[in-house]
């Protein structure tokens, strides 16, 4: 079990959750493993043999804290969620926005020029924090790369040629990918991306 920002991951098998005023509370076999503050939580991820009280699942819908359930490998079986509220000015705006072309590829090149300058971002990050690693030349070409790729954005008005650019951008990061792991190097070596099933 573990929380990553406010996500609470509970992965050991037979693990039961259940409300405690106003925490999760966390047993295996009878033992608490772990407390965590519902206001702390966004949502609840039970992997394989994990079970909730009805109580938490209510005091957590209350609250908008999302629980979803998979399997042990991590394929999704169900999700527990209180009442969404919708907006639907909100919603007829965006089916607006979708229908008109001009529209989609404004957005579209907000997005992917937003996404390439974060990609860009991590390369600068890390060549700048360790000067002496391996594959600086390649992770230099990389961001160059990435640099004229937005420079291109900045003009194109073409949907399809900005998710061209878009998937260019993505071929280039991930290609240097390998090059940003610096610890554990030996232990997570990082081959390309993978689909169906993702294996990354």
């Amino acid at each position: 079990m573990k929380r990553h920002h406010n996500t609470l991951y509970v992965t050991t098998q037979g693990a039961y959750l259940s409300a405690d005023g106003e925490t999760v509370l966390v047993r295996v076999d009878d033992e608490t493993r772990g407390r965590f503050p519902l206001h702390m939580l966004e949502s609840i991820v039970c992997f394989g043999r994990v079970s909730c009280s009805p109580a938490l699942m209510g005091l957590c819908a209350e609250r908008g804290i999302g629980i979803s359930f998979l399997t042990e490998r991590g394929r999704f079986l169900a999700r527990v969620q209180g009442p969404v509220s919708g907006n639907v000015l909100l919603r007829r705006e965006q089916y607006r926005r979708a229908d008109d072309p001009a529209a989609s590829a404004k957005l579209a090149k907000a997005f992917v020029i937003a996404k390439v300058l974060n990609a860009r971002t991590v390369i600068l990050r890390a060549a700048r924090d360790h000067p002496t690693m391996p594959g600086l030349t390649e992770l230099k070409a990389a961001e160059e790369e990435l640099a004229s790729t937005l420079r291109l954005l900045e003009k194109e008005e073409s949907l399809e040629v900005i998710r061209g650019l878009e998937g260019d951008a993505a071929r280039t990061y991930f290609g240097v990918f390998d090059h940003l792991i610096v610890a554990q190097k030996e232990d997570f070596v990082f081959r390309g991306r993978t689909r169906r099933p993702p294996l990354d």
